[in-house]
């Protein structure tokens, strides 16, 4: 007697997209297999900042859902901040305001409101967010993951008909590689670098832009260090560390925060955003016809992932469910 494999998923990449997707699938209980070229901790995700915010992610209603659904999530994890890497934390967005925002983040931020001078020098917003320290949250995903029967398996895609061969859904979280599996060029790389240094006692977190000079200012107060950035360099993709982009994030950061000025480095982290102009999140036929088994496409969050990651894993869980006669 045959299998049944109805229920068998196939998802391509193992970051903070497709970690979350696979494990929103495992426990709604599909027969999920993560298929991963890289390991968690070694994806562009285990090295974000990831600071919670609706920021620069298209279509901007759709991802404003998914990250309410998102901040939903983090804001009862954060209740087991070592097991989860999720904590809330407070600090400034720079170069902002509430009434830029709408109702939403009123409605669900409590406490949010302008920063006074002594707070920042400009115009900003102060907030409790999530901040999650991603090698911890990864881990936990992971585990989480495994716990709820899923598999993970090491194996380089170059063809999403293998994956289609094991099983009749596939949820494509490949990032930056569905450029090539797919034939996207609309896919991107943004490369960011940071600075992880020791903390000199700084509580808050803190973002502030410089539209002269397009850059992004980030202080990220994580345990055991702080994550300073960034970089956003369009279109490039070596992972090798810039000595001379390393001094100019800390100098750009000692004007914000003195202190860090004497701070010793730990380490330098480079990854490699998938950007494209709208995240691609839909069902698709495989060979472009019906017949054959669905293929779910969850990728092109840039920078966002994190903030938008739990509403698009049940997106996504709903597509393959559709295509498997309901969701399951």
């Amino acid at each position: 007697m045959a299998e049944d494999r109805s229920g068998d998923v196939i998802v391509v990449g193992s970051g903070v997209i497709g970690l979350t997707t696979a494990l929103v699938l495992a426990e709604s209980g599909r027969r999920v297999r993560i298929w991963t070229r890289e390991p968690a901790e070694r994806t562009t995700s285990a090295v974000a900042g990831a600071l919670w915010w609706p920021y620069a992610i298209e279509p901007q209603d759709l991802a404003r859902t998914w990250a309410l659904r998102s901040l939903s999530v983090y804001e009862e994890l954060a209740g087991r901040p070592d097991e989860t890497g999720v904590r809330l934390v407070e600090g400034v967005m720079g170069e902002t305001r509430v009434d830029e925002h709408g109702s939403w983040a009123a409605a669900r931020l409590p406490g949010l409101r302008a920063s006074t001078a002594e707070e920042y020098g400009g115009s900003g917003l102060w907030a409790r967010l999530p901040l999650i320290d991603m090698p911890v949250h990864l881990g936990w995903l992971r585990a989480r993951f495994l716990r709820a029967g899923g598999v993970v398996e090491s194996r380089t895609v170059t063809d999403l008909a293998e994956a289609r061969a094991a099983a009749p859904v596939v949820v494509n979280c490949a990032g930056l590689g569905a450029r090539e599996l797919v034939g996207d060029p609309a896919v991107r790389p943004v490369r960011g670098q940071l600075v992880i240094v020791e903390n000199p006692g700084i509580r808050t977190w803190l973002v502030s832009t410089d539209a002269v000079a397009g850059t992004t200012t980030y202080l990220f107060p994580q345990p055991g260090r702080l994550v300073l950035g960034g970089t956003t360099e369009d279109g490039e993709s070596s992972l090798e560390p810039d000595p001379a982009v390393a001094a100019g994030i800390v100098a750009r950061c000692a004007v914000l925060r003195p202190e860090v000025a004497g701070a010793r480095v730990l380490g330098h982290r480079v990854g490699v955003r998938p950007v494209r102009s709208a995240v691609r999140l839909e069902r698709d036929a495989f060979g472009g016809g019906g017949g054959g088994g669905v293929l779910v496409h969850n990728y092109g969050h840039g920078g966002g992932g994190v903030t938008v990651a739990w509403g698009c894993a049940e997106v996504a869980l709903e597509l393959a469910g559709g295509s498997a006669g309901g969701r399951v």
